[in-house]
């Protein structure tokens, strides 16, 4: 009697955990469907050449709606490769020291404070980066205005530093002592067991740690929105005015009529947006499963 109920309570766990990873799937693969499928209407009513290879976006011209989307792609892209050559580097420094050089006390202390920094609003970021940071720039580079891809690219690394560093402390931590005794009576330094023996063996969950923080780099609107510049140009270096996608998609959304080439155009920016993430974290699975 109670192995049939414990069997029967197996069973319901079991399902419960499969109902969710189902639901988590519906869920994804229904928002997909959704932007495809407004999305891609609006090749209904603009040319596929001109979506990708037009002179800019500005969907609104009187004169003549122009439906590039290149030059949108290429500030995320550039505000994107910008924080992640900051933080990444800086994330994972923070990871290693943390764990192997931090007394318990110190890491004890500075982690939590690492991970407060997620919880602070973008909004708030993007306030200092208008009041402080972009002046600061606009000093340091003799520019007449801070607001670019630079200044958007240092705050939005701020807001990944957290996810990069304590994921990756954690896979750091995770790694069997014995590999690092084993490493040390065979004569290696505290440098070269760290560089040779834990982070290969740490490298999947550092993987996935940097997947995230890229993720959420990408995803970032309200600071892009306020200090990446706004600049429907083609931005030529980051010290250019950018306008990165979710940027253009908040700013627009809210003054768009529903069902309009322009909606169906923003959807299409979404969609490309999602496909993007999709990507990046499919890749981010596979590079980790190869290094596991």
């Amino acid at each position: 009697m109670r192995s049939s109920v414990r069997h029967g309570a197996e069973h319901a766990v079991r399902f419960c955990f499969a109902a969710a990873a189902g639901i988590a799937v519906l869920s994804l693969l229904g928002i997909f469907l959704y932007l495809f499928f407004t999305g891609i209407r609006v090749f209904h009513g603009v040319d596929g050449r001109a979506f990708f290879s037009g002179e800019a976006w500005n969907p609104t011209s009187y004169r003549a709606a122009t439906w590039n989307i290149f030059p949108l792609l290429f500030g995320t892209l550039l505000v994107t490769v910008i924080a992640a050559m900051i933080v990444i580097p800086v994330g994972i420094s923070i990871a290693i020291y943390l764990s192997e050089f931090a007394s318990s006390r110190v890491r004890n202390f500075l982690k939590p404070v690492i991970e407060m920094i997620a919880g602070i609003p973008s909004v708030v970021f993007g306030f200092i980066g208008i009041i402080s940071l972009a002046p600061l720039i606009a000093r340091i580079f003799g520019l007449s205005n801070g607001l670019n891809a630079l200044t958007a690219a240092l705050l939005v690394a701020a807001v990944a530093l957290p996810t990069i560093a304590s994921m990756s402390e954690d896979a750091i931590s995770a790694v069997s002592h014995r590999l690092r005794e084993s490493s040390y009576a065979l004569g290696a330094g505290r440098w070269d067991t760290i560089r040779g023996v834990v982070l290969p063996a740490a490298r999947s969950g550092i993987i996935a740690a940097v997947m995230l923080g890229i993720g959420r780099i990408i995803g970032e609107t309200m600071i892009v929105l306020m200090v990446a510049g706004n600049s429907r140009a083609f931005p030529s270096s980051p010290l250019s005015p950018a306008r990165p996608i979710t940027a253009v998609i908040a700013t627009e959304i809210k003054e768009t009529v529903v069902g309009s080439l322009h909606w169906e155009g923003l959807f299409a920016l979404g969609m490309l947006l999602f496909c993007l993430t999709f990507i990046l974290n499919f890749a981010a699975e596979r590079l980790a499963g190869e290094t596991s």
